[in-house]
């Protein structure tokens, strides 16, 4: 499209359900942390597709080996062996030192079958009606299940009733848990995203994990540890719990395992992993053999590149900048975060911030309404995160000077 006539997004179509508020852009291509509107117009991609696009754009070794595989199969079945099944299985398996893998497309897949586990877990050891402990502010899909798992009142407002059996507790407060499930013989397992991403960037601690861990084996439930968004090398660790020293039993993957290939994974640990039986648990699109060679080549890559080294150095000197430039702002609440997944708080909603970014060519997004977050691709440099903050915080002070 010529980019010297400029193209005017509508705020909404006449044939798509109106179920995004959107920035009224359309993007046409990218090449590693930049993509380019349909007008041609630059932006430094801080979203990667929410937490999704662990390699950037185009990138040089994953276009010709996603090329390779579309020219064999994109699709069979799961009537079926896939190979790549096993070989990405196995990869899963080494770098979590748990022991099977349950494919799927979406985290929300993945994370209804970690439900679903929990229940059978329980319904195994004769609980007529299994209880999972869940927290405030999590997020785990919009499926009624997930959805009734997810601690948000506004994304569940309007889908009553929902689904029973889940215990809320505020995060990182074992007391408050203990209190929830005391003399509670239906509790199966815990739930929790090692750091809560649509929550606002909330890091479950380190102390808290190994607690939980230390609980669940003494109670004999499952930790059942959500790293959908916070996984895949995002906070420098193959999986963000490992900062804890421990393993959970089951582990939801997701969003940046196939590089923006939909892919969706359940890890399990030896005190899950013989659950499900065959006829239990099911999938049409999971595991099909595009979707395992996105997998497979996005962990070979990252090996490769270093990039769990690089999303530690580049995260370090992008908060260490943010902190710098915003530090001391009255209208600044914390800066948190591990790696290249980071949340700026303020003090004051500032939603409006992810149009104003766009507008100055940075891809960023607001969640929780306070919470600006960062989440770009492993690949990002040095340079390109001097880039955000340049961009990024005169926006964030203009903001708050405006407020005050």
């Amino acid at each position: 499209m010529n980019a010297a006539v400029p193209q005017f997004i509508e705020a909404s179509s006449p044939h798509v359900m109106n179920t995004y508020g959107r920035v009224p852009i359309a993007l046409s291509h990218g090449q590693g942390c930049r993509v380019w509107d349909i007008n041609g117009k630059p932006y430094l991609d801080a979203l990667g597709g929410i937490a999704v696009n662990t390699l950037g754009h185009n990138h040089d070794k994953l276009v010709p080996a996603l090329q390779d595989q579309i020219s064999k199969l994109i699709h069979t079945s799961n009537y079926y062996h896939v190979p790549g099944q096993e070989a990405l299985a196995a990869k899963l398996v080494e770098l979590s030192g748990m022991s099977n893998v349950f494919f799927c497309s979406t985290g929300l897949e993945a994370n209804e079958a970690a439900l679903k586990l929990a229940r059978k877990f329980g319904h195994d050891k004769g609980i007529e009606k299994p209880e999972i402990v869940v927290f405030e502010k999590a997020f785990h899909g919009r499926s009624i299940a997930t959805l009734s798992a997810t601690g948000n009142p506004k994304v569940q407002a309007g889908f009553g009733p929902l689904v029973e059996g889940f215990i809320r507790v505020p995060l990182n407060d074992l007391d408050k848990l203990t209190q929830a499930t005391a003399g509670n013989p239906n509790v199966v397992a815990v739930f929790l995203e090692a750091i809560q991403g649509e929550g606002g960037i909330q890091p479950a601690h380190v102390a808290y994990l190994k607690q939980l861990r230390q609980l669940c084996d003494e109670r004999d439930w499952l930790l059942m540890i959500d790293e959908v968004q916070c996984g895949m090398g995002r906070t420098g660790k193959w999986f963000a719990h490992q900062w804890a020293d421990i393993k959970p039993d089951v582990m939801p993957l997701a969003k940046g395992l196939g590089s923006g290939v939909p892919i969706g994974a359940v890890v399990a640990g030896p005190k899950a992993a013989n659950i499900f039986q065959p006829g239990n648990h099911g999938t049409t699109f999971g595991g099909n053999p595009l979707a395992m060679r996105a997998g497979i080549e996005t962990i070979r890559i990252m090996e490769e590149d270093g990039l769990l080294a690089n999303a530690t150095a580049v995260g370090e000197h992008l908060r260490a900048a943010l902190a710098r430039e915003l530090g001391g702002l009255a209208g600044l609440k914390e800066i948190r975060g591990q790696g290249l997944m980071i949340g700026v708080e303020l003090k004051q909603p500032c939603s409006d911030l992810t149009a104003q970014c766009a507008e100055h060519g940075l891809l960023i997004s607001v969640t929780a309404d306070t919470v600006i977050r960062l989440v770009p691709p492993l690949i990002m440099t040095l340079a390109e995160a001097d880039e955000v903050v340049a961009i990024l915080c005169p926006l964030v002070k203009k903001l708050l000077n405006e407020q005050h």
